[in-house]
């Protein structure tokens, strides 16, 4: 069940039978010359309304803008601060823990966010713990999965993409996405090898420093790999992990 698709009414039967949502997260940022701009949120998105669907679990809107500062160097990146980010983390719990929700799963989409995710977690068990919380706020739980991170979906990576998945613009994540939205897929796919067929891997500083390091967006990947037909295997695998982490989560005491 889709947040945004349902009526007030409906949210509130849902809490009578389960106080558990998850929430997508991911970026809007460069993937290279063949990945949307939108992959980070589009992927985890995608997964979340597959568990939403199958397991009738509640799904919030995606929260699509995060922590990609060094993405800006290409056109159509979009970044918060990492402390813009962690009020909005805040905002969104707290607004929905008004509401009676109390597990709050976020699938995540984009590696940049962890770090700052993490902070917003702690900040949100501080107001707990220091009594600052509101005080109609139920005791909470928040939980952070990457979408990519379930056993299912590295085996299908390792057995077709090996050592040219990469750790941006991945060949997974474009996959994932071009099943997803196989039209637009087709309209960015390249014929072309890349050049270099692997792009560069390094480390990350700001936006400048990023463009120079890695001049197309790739990092250690060759998203010419990504087909629509892996990216169903991906989907698949990824929806049955999460939903098999989901229930872990909804369970612990």
């Amino acid at each position: 069940m889709r947040l945004q698709l349902a009526t007030w009414p409906e949210v509130e039967a849902y809490l009578k039978q389960s106080r558990g949502i998850v929430i997508p997260i991911g970026s809007t940022e460069q993937h290279g010359p063949t990945g949307f701009v939108g992959t980070d949120a589009l992927c985890p998105e995608l997964v979340a309304w597959g568990l939403g669907e199958r397991e009738g679990v509640m799904v919030a809107p995606t929260l699509s803008i995060g922590m990609a500062q060094h993405h800006l160097g290409f056109p159509g990146s979009i970044s918060l601060r990492p402390t813009t980010l962690i009020a909005v983390v805040l905002d969104t719990v707290n607004s929905l823990a008004r509401h009676g929700f109390e597990r709050f799963f976020f699938l995540n989409g984009h590696g940049g966010n962890i770090a700052t995710l993490a902070a917003a977690f702690s900040e949100l068990y501080a107001e707990s713990s220091l009594g600052t919380a509101g005080h109609n706020r139920p005791p909470i739980r928040c939980r952070l999965e990457n979408w990519w991170d379930g056993e299912g979906v590295k085996a299908i990576s390792a057995e077709v993409f090996a050592e040219s998945e990469g750790s941006h613009a991945t060949a997974s994540e474009v996959s994932l996405t071009y099943y997803g939205y196989p039209e637009d897929g087709a309209r960015v796919k390249s014929p072309e090898p890349l050049s270099p067929r692997l792009a560069p891997c390094g480390p990350i500083y700001d936006a400048e420093d990023y463009r120079r390091r890695f001049p197309d967006g790739r990092i250690g990947s060759d998203p010419t790999l990504a087909s629509a037909e892996t990216g169903a295997r991906l989907y698949e695998a990824s929806v049955a992990d999460m939903t098999e982490r989901y229930q872990a989560f909804l369970a612990e005491d």
